[in-house]
């Protein structure tokens, strides 16, 4: 086969025009819609449960609950949007314009703070930031000071914390992407501001900041998702947001209603957010054909004297605060608890941790294949809207997902009970209600879409005539698929597994709430410890986490570095 022919891109099903002959496969659309009705029922399930409840709680949540939740919840978006997009483009901006010492360092340490979760930033922030913190306790031995009240320091138990702990480690969305556009995009017309004469500064908020704004826009809306997700750090921070109120009204009220009640306003939240990001995007690939090449852009402003020290030291801020203080607080308490090695706790929350990973990341990869190769058989339409339901979980918030699985099982569960007791007069008890199958499928459905993503850009590489040539010698299309696709694919899918396995360790939301009794990951046994007061007791497996975490950091990474000037 020539080379042209490999390098054919694939066409996209909005080309197939009616009379186009497709192959019929019936398993394969099943099979995607099972995929996307699994994906939606959780959802389906709070909307049903939310609008068919007798309405009792409504009078105490909109009384004490939702207006103080709606306000805390905006007002955390609003500083992490602003601390985020500040902090990212002015990060993105430095290593992109400005040449100085330990820029090509900074180009990808920047991306470090993502291996830390925002809970972990949280107890660590707060460990940090305490009044016998490391912190405060040098100023009061500088400044010489014996009280509380003889010095002001900001309150990290705050909604301004909260939005301090999310900006630190979540700014890298909003940086990877302000980064890719100012290498890429808009030479050619700050090339033109130049020439008539507009200095650097007036070129970079006139010109290349707004061409710039869809890709900023979709970054920022990444990490509010990520923050409206977040469970652990608001707790443990005191921040009273929407999701905390979930989790306190159904665990704490015992009303599974009025929990549902507020997921629906949540829902509504995230809806908006995907939409804003979807737009964003959309935007952002309209401005890509405009975009010049890499290698032509000039040369970076060298600085140097203090304003190369100043550069380097803005450079190094996001990363002290994202990446720096977790790794002193817990690397700290770790040395000082080596014992914890030997903690029998610990070994079973990693072998936990690792079996759920592992089986999550199984069944999400076969997922991903199984509804790509779907999309590959029937270049439909319809086909293509079922991949999209089925990878919309990424966006859903972990509680949300958690509260309508739960009913969603349980009721399943219920069901092949009664139909057990009728016919055959056992009782099944509770089968997949708080098992750690339900906590397997929860992560399974929200991180669909990463595995979705990787294995989409390796398929995409292979053009449709390859397995369609395998059929047309007897393959079927199973035996095409596994004998052809699947060791042409082999890095994608490993790149597929990798992130949804490190994701899964990550994962405390859904966790904490689907976990069967005696259940501890990693994630919830440092969980358990921070919300008993002893982050100490929990630092050894905070910095496996953290480890953990740095593999999906080491592989964008090597991404980013492979452009050496950029």
């Amino acid at each position: 086969m020539s080379s042209f022919t490999l390098r054919e891109p694939v066409p996209p099903p909005e080309v197939l025009t009616r009379g186009t002959r497709r192959p019929r496969h019936p398993a394969a659309l099943a099979v995607a819609l099972l995929t996307a009705t699994v994906v939606l029922l959780p959802i389906a399930t709070i909307v049903a449960v939310a609008l068919s409840s007798s309405g009792a709680d409504w009078p105490h949540l909109m009384r004490y609950v939702l207006p103080q939740a709606s306000v805390t919840t905006a007002v955390l978006l609003f500083l992490v949007a602003l601390g985020t997009g500040f902090v990212g483009v002015g990060s993105a901006w430095l290593v992109v314009a400005y040449d100085f010492p330990l820029r090509p360092m900074l180009a990808w340490a920047l991306v470090l703070p993502l291996a830390v979760p925002p809970y972990l930033a949280a107890y660590a922030f707060a460990e940090f930031f305490d009044y016998v913190g490391p912190l405060q306790s040098a100023i009061r031995a500088v400044f010489g000071f014996q009280t509380r009240g003889e010095y002001w320091f900001p309150e990290i138990r705050s909604t301004g914390g909260a939005a301090l702990v999310m900006t630190s480690v979540t700014f890298p969305y909003v940086y990877l992407t302000a980064r890719v556009v100012f290498i890429m995009q808009g030479r050619n017309i700050a090339d033109v501001a130049r020439t008539l004469g507009a200095a650097p500064a007036r070129v970079f908020w006139r010109v290349l900041l707004p061409v710039a704004r869809p890709a900023i826009a979709a970054g920022i809306a990444l990490v509010l998702m990520e923050t409206v997700n977040d469970i652990g750090a608001v707790q443990h921070l005191g921040v009273r947001t929407l999701t905390l109120s979930v989790f306190s009204t159904w665990l704490n009220r015992g009303s599974l209603e009025g929990a549902a009640q507020i997921a629906l306003v949540m829902l509504f939240l995230v809806l908006t957010l995907l939409a804003a990001e979807r737009v964003a995007r959309r935007k952002q690939r309209f401005h890509a054909p405009r975009a010049t090449q890499m290698k032509a852009r000039p040369p970076r402003l060298q600085l140097s004297g203090w304003r190369a020290a100043g550069a380097a030291g803005l450079g190094l801020l996001p990363i002290i605060f994202g990446f720096g203080i977790p790794l002193l607080v817990f690397g700290r308490y770790a040395l000082n608890r080596l014992d914890q090695i030997a903690d029998p706790k610990l070994a079973e929350s990693f072998l936990t941790s690792l079996f759920t990973a592992l089986a999550t990341a199984i069944l999400t990869v076969s997922m991903a294949l199984v509804l790509l190769y779907a999309a590959r058989l029937v270049r439909t339409r319809r086909m293509a809207l079922l991949v999209r339901i089925a990878t919309v979980g990424y966006g859903l918030p972990g509680t949300i997902l958690a509260l309508g699985l739960l009913i969603s099982l349980a009721r399943f569960d219920n069901f092949v009970d009664a139909l057990a007791r009728d016919y055959a007069g056992v009782s099944t008890g509770l089968i997949f209600t708080g098992s750690a199958a339900a906590v397997v499928l929860a992560c399974s459905i929200r991180f669909l879409a990463l595995a979705e993503g990787a294995v989409q850009a390796g398929l995409e590489k292979l053009p449709p005539h390859l397995d369609e040539a395998a059929r047309s010698l007897g393959r079927s299309a199973a035996s095409s698929a596994a004998r052809v696709l699947l060791p042409l694919t082999k890095p994608a899918i490993l790149t597929a597994g990798i992130l949804v396995f490190v994701d899964t360790v990550k994962e405390l939301s859904a966790t904490i709430l689907l976990r069967p009794f005696g259940f501890n990951t990693l994630a919830t046994f440092v969980y358990e410890n921070a919300s008993r007061g002893v982050v100490e007791d929990g630092a050894m497996a905070a910095l496996v986490i953290i480890v953990t975490s740095i593999v999906p950091v080491i592989l964008l990474s090597g991404t980013l570095m492979r452009d050496r000037d950029a």
